[in-house]
């Protein structure tokens, strides 16, 4: 066991005089992913969960819709294996979703176990249907706040094991990496301003995904990709990053975050009709609201374009009053707080960045192209999902390869003997934020350059300008969120195809021939973004 420094920032379940000495395994991220291999690793090592702001505040707490799983009399393991692979559009690791789908019920029911509170019908677990699904098979908590129960419960599991120390406030800006592997991780604790390390045995990432970097997204403030930048930086392999999945669905009101409201809701009847009042995606898919996201989200882009509006519309008004206010409480309020009545008028919405589905390349253990780096969740591609992630599957993926990360860590990482205890970083405490205005300028190229319709013009001029922004790069923190976005936009200009969530207007045609095969990108040596296909 090696020994650490002394973390000063807030801790979970501990008081904050608590010290951690000495742990085993560092898990970076709180959410679902996270938890779940810590709590595998929290059986038999000891165990630091770091995390950026406070410990429930990840895209897992903000997950509405569900968690799709093979759990009802009318579906089949097969069928989910299935409307997986062809939501993926030719790129879904076939292992990875075996996986998934053959041990995503055992993990549900252990969730279950641990005192997760999934809603139920006659004292069965609730389904309902979701876009590219062929059955009812996404269960869900509490209406519309499956991902907070979720939290909830893990969080509530974890505090019960001795091994485990949760700790918030910590921004992780980098990976130590000694003699080929890596060690641990520098971070600045967000409480004092000062850089600290942390060394253990192995590193899991699960910091989650990156949907900060578009000026429209339906991400919480910490999904600024830092994990992804870390492990690249530090020389591991990323994969597929040019597939950013688009919600369709977003509020649209002014002054109104860019809340989500969930696919379900189009599973449940809602509509899609345009300023005039008119049904749309029949027009554009045989199965209309029920297509691919990304179908739906290029649908909405092309409609408003053609009607000269800013936004669309979902009307769930002729569904019964009673039911949307059960079904979906808080998006009922939610909305309603912003002069929105559900039930009663239809909701202005637009897509907005949602979901990355490339990531830090790893197999179906975790494991990265870097010894000792372990990943799981968003932050990860395991290639599962494809070029299009499959609507719920993303809670899945989190619950079972974060705890199968976990396990590989614990079975694989030797223990080593004590090491001299590492003393913080010495210099100045520093501004450990990302600036401002360069934050918002990325974010307004990668939407507008780098978005839900892409072309080689606009992609080359986002690559140039996001460069430049490079060069005057003030922090670490800073230089991370333009690494990733650099990432996406390189990964995108080369693929020179439309495949899944990644369009190219100059080339609109999928091209399996060339293009069937995953884009993967490692730092060359004069750290210049560089891209193989393979």
């Amino acid at each position: 066991m090696k020994n650490v420094l002394r973390p000063t920032f807030d801790v979970g379940r501990k008081t904050s005089d608590v010290m951690v000495e000495s742990v085993d395994f560092i898990v970076i991220g709180s959410g679902i992913a996270g938890l779940c291999a810590a709590i595998e690793l929290g059986r038999d090592a000891t165990v630091l969960v770091l995390t950026k702001d406070r410990l429930s505040q990840s895209n897992t707490e903000y997950a509405q819709g569900g968690i799709a799983v093979a759990l009802s009399e009318t579906d089949e393991i097969s069928l989910h294996f299935q409307d997986t692979i062809n939501a993926g559009a030719g790129l879904c690791d076939r292992e990875a979703v075996r996986v998934l789908v053959e041990e995503g019920p055992c993990y549900i029911n252990r969730l279950i176990e641990w005192g997760a509170q999934f809603d139920r019908a006659e004292g069965k677990l609730a389904f309902t249907q979701e876009a590219a699904h062929s059955r009812r098979r996404v269960i869900h908590a509490h209406g519309d706040s499956t991902g907070r129960e979720i939290v909830r419960a893990l969080l509530s599991h974890a505090n019960k094991i001795p091994n485990i120390t949760l700790a918030s406030h910590a921004i992780a800006e980098s990976l130590i990496v000694e003699n080929g592997r890596c060690a641990g991780i520098c971070y600045i604790n967000s409480r004092t301003g000062q850089r600290e390390q942390l060394t253990g045995r192995a590193v899991i990432l699960a910091t989650g995904g990156a949907g900060q970097l578009y000026s429209q997204t339906t991400n919480p403030d910490v999904a600024t990709g830092d994990g992804m930048a870390m492990a690249y930086l530090a020389g591991a392999a990323l994969s597929d990053m040019e597939f950013v999945q688009f919600h369709p669905t977003a509020l649209n009101v002014a002054g109104a975050p860019r809340f989500l409201l969930t696919e379900a809701m189009r599973g449940e009847g809602g509509v899609l009709r345009n300023e005039a009042g008119e049904l749309f995606m029949p027009n554009y898919h045989e199965k209309a609201e029920l297509a691919p996201r990304d179908i739906v989200s290029r649908s909405i882009v092309m409609e408003m374009a053609r009607t000269k509006s800013s936004t669309v519309y979902l009307d769930m008004t002729h569904l019964k009053q009673s039911f949307l206010r059960q079904r979906f409480p808080r998006i009922y309020q939610t909305c309603l707080s912003y002069g929105i009545d559900i039930t009663r008028q239809p909701i202005p919405v637009s897509p907005a960045a949602h979901y990355i589905m490339g990531g830090v390349q790893t197999d179906v253990h975790g494991r990265t192209s870097l010894p000792g780096l372990y990943a799981a969740g968003e932050v990860a591609c395991t290639g599962v999902h494809g070029a299009n992630r499959l609507a719920s599957n993303s809670l899945l993926e989190g619950l079972v390869f974060g705890a199968r990360a976990g396990a590989a860590a614990l079975r694989e990482s030797p223990a080593q003997g004590k090491r001299p205890q590492r003393a913080p970083v010495k210099g100045p405490i520093e501004d450990w934020r990302i600036d401002e205005p360069i934050k918002q300028r990325v974010r307004s190229l990668m939407w507008e350059k780098v978005g839900i319709i892409r072309t080689a013009d606009g992609l080359k001029e986002a690559i140039g300008e996001l460069d430049r922004l490079r060069q005057r790069a003030p922090n670490r923190s800073t230089l991370n969120f333009i690494t990733v976005a650099c990432l996406i936009a390189e990964a995108a200009l080369a693929r020179q195809e439309s495949r899944g969530a990644h369009y190219r207007a100059d080339f609109p045609e999928r091209n399996d021939e060339l293009w069937q095969r995953h884009s993967v990108q490692r730092l060359s040596t004069t750290n210049a973004v560089s891209l193989s296909c393979g």
